[in-house]
């Protein structure tokens, strides 16, 4: 054969490949507002930069024909000039159902990312297992799943779900690190028609697995949208706050944004009466370069608020009470969404930031029936756990066990500043009377005139940051508008911190 009809025939191989399903499965798949797999990569990617790899590889089970690609794009390209490796499943082909060999390209291209500590997103559109290849399906689903769990904590891994995910495919998507979703993705383990023929329940795809179900209630995804182009937008703003593995620090912007700038709205932000709700992210804006805070599971366990701002160009995790919601309360799904967002920065090593108002766990026998103390401790463990460095701002209310788990000094807090409108204490002031002067108000001629004047007396005791500051538990007590120049000063002094731990394997989380 002649150099040139060898090129033909690469050419003619590659054309049969690049085609997918071919133009009438394409054609559906734009139809219903979705991209094929390599739109998608080169909608994501610098443009230009992608390197495919496995382009030819195919299965070996006698009852399939052919399928191009197997069903999956795997390679890698650049994101704002930063190495990604990647894998997009094809549903034009084959319904992008998992193969054995399907499973093979991801996991080796999963291999690559993991060797050369470079990010890992996969693009996730499939019917799920092959049934034709049986137990090849299965133990392509287990591959995965292995090596998603040796990258956790080492490289950034990065779900999207853009179509149907269901059955054991939505485990992959479990383990990594953040999940995005579009309005025409779902998960679910296990589809409508086989709910409604087992329990006799009837739902809808959307109710059941789509994007407001994992976002608002589930808390299994970090972030929707209407769109795949404005999905891969978010993507790329997320990355830029991450380092591509966990030996290298995340990006250094440049900033123009003093460290000395004050912020005359936190003066006022803080209501003088400490039953009265603010909201807790203007604060957080104010403190975060050029006022950019990028807040992750925005629409889940609203009553805490995680996410990445920067301090002078440095990307820092803020976890922070919500006093607009449940009186920012702690509860069994705020501990959850806030203990694996520590444990994930400490992982990459991104400093935390936490910012406390809270009058402590949330109370009801469906909290405590439910396992609040497990869940509460899954903070303290994570915060306990992590050696980033930690600053925690006491805004408000710090009371009780939940002020503990916001990241206070005894669980390793290097930098813990107060405002004058602090209160930091076992409880709230009528709490404490209700029961330090139970009887003396049941005794007393006028007992609303006694109990009045308990908590008063308490309030000035406790109500304020000084008693926590003379013990060293408050580093700083200082003016809201003065807080981002001390966090920008604490944090360059820690950046050279180290600490060390007892050797063991692992520890043993609350799960």
């Amino acid at each position: 054969m002649s150099r040139e009809a060898k090129l033909a025939t690469l050419a003619e191989k590659r054309a049969k490949i690049l085609a997918g399903g071919g133009e009438k499965r394409v054609a559906k798949q734009h139809e219903s507002g979705k991209l094929t797999a390599r739109e998608r990569i080169n909608a994501l990617l610098d443009e230009g930069s992608f390197i495919e790899i496995d382009q030819f590889v195919t299965h070996r089970s006698p009852d399939l024909g052919e399928l191009p690609g197997e069903g999956v794009v795997t390679g890698y390209g650049t994101i704002d000039g930063r190495l990604i490796y990647l894998s997009s499943q094809d549903f034009t082909v084959s319904g992008g159902s998992l193969g054995e060999m399907h499973a093979d390209k991801m996991a080796k291209v999963m291999d690559l990312a993991l060797a050369v500590g470079a990010p890992f997103i996969a693009i996730n559109d499939s019917g799920g297992a092959r049934i034709q290849e049986g137990i090849g399906s299965l133990d392509g689903f287990g591959q995965i799943f292995k090596r998603n769990t040796i990258a956790s904590g080492v490289i950034p891994q990065i779900s999207v779900i853009l179509g149907p995910c269901a059955g054991g495919a939505v485990y992959s998507p479990a383990i990594t690190d953040f999940i995005f979703m579009s309005k025409q993705g779902n998960m679910y383990i296990t589809g409508p028609a086989v709910i409604k023929s087992v329990t006799g329940e009837e739902v809808s795809m959307e109710v059941l697995g789509g994007p407001h179900t994992h976002t608002a209630i589930s808390g299994n995804a970090h972030f929707a949208a209407p769109t795949e182009d404005e999905v891969f937008n978010q993507i790329r703003r997320l990355l830029s706050f991450l380092p591509s593995n966990n030996l290298e620090g995340a990006p250094i912007c440049e900033c123009n944004d003093p460290a000395e700038r004050m912020e005359d709205i936190l003066l006022d932000i803080v209501p003088d009466d400490p039953n009265r709700p603010y909201d807790m992210k203007d604060i957080i804006v104010a403190l975060a370069d050029n006022k950019d805070f990028m807040e992750v599971q925005e629409n889940f366990a609203k009553n805490m608020i995680i996410g990445f701002i920067r301090l002078n160009g440095m990307t820092v995790g803020v976890i922070a009470n919500q006093p607009q919601v449940m009186a920012g309360c702690m509860d069994i799904n705020g501990s959850d969404k806030a203990a694996r967002f520590v444990r994930m920065c400490d992982a990459f090593g991104i400093p935390l930031l936490t910012l406390c108002d809270t009058p402590g766990f949330l109370p009801g026998v469906a909290q405590e029936h439910n396992g609040i103390q497990r869940h509460g401790a899954k903070l303290l463990y994570a915060f306990s756990e992590a050696t980033v460095p930690k600053m925690t701002v006491i805004t408000r209310k710090g009371y009780g066990g939940a002020y503990i788990a916001m990241c206070s000094k005894s669980i390793g807090c290097d930098t813990a500043i107060a405002w004058p409108s602090a209160q930091i204490a076992v409880m709230g002031a009528a709490g404490a009377v209700n029961i330090l002067d139970h009887k003396a108000i049941k005794e007393a001629a006028d007992p609303a005139a006694l109990r009045t004047q308990k908590i008063a007396e308490y309030e000035d005791k406790f109500a304020n940051p000084y008693c926590a500051a003379a013990l060293g538990y408050v580093d700083i007590i200082t003016e809201p508008e003065k807080t981002r120049y001390y966090l920008i000063r604490s944090l360059e002094t820690l950046l050279t911190k180290k600490e060390t731990r007892p050797g063991k394997k692992h520890g043993n989380i609350p799960l």
